[in-house]
């Protein structure tokens, strides 16, 4: 079966976070879980990140949006991952936690 665009988003940022050596997992919004929370969450030599992961142009919903919003009130790091982006993973990451890029 084809994977959906979205899905293919998800699998290139998951595989860079593997070669990354990062905590990761796709949260479960459903019974006792969270709606609206990021697609992907994590953590990175200390940094706290949550990744929303979109096709095309799509944009996160209102309730996806105030859940990135507050992670970064709280001083972790939140974007969007799509196909134009989605594998500067490694980039994002060390940008926001070293200053710069090695």
């Amino acid at each position: 079966m084809a994977q959906t665009p979205e899905a293919k988003v998800k699998k290139i940022v998951t595989e860079q976070l593997k070669q990354l050596g990062a905590y990761y997992f796709y949260p479960v919004t459903g019974g006792f879980g969270r709606s609206g929370v990021p697609d992907i969450v994590g953590c990175y030599q200390g940094l706290f990140f949550a990744i929303e992961c979109k096709a095309g142009k799509n944009k996160p919903t209102p309730l996806q949006q105030k859940n990135m919003d507050q992670i970064v009130q709280a001083g972790g790091l939140t974007w969007v991952a799509n196909e134009q982006n989605a594998r500067d993973v490694e980039r994002i990451l060390l940008w926001h936690i070293k200053g710069f890029i090695p």
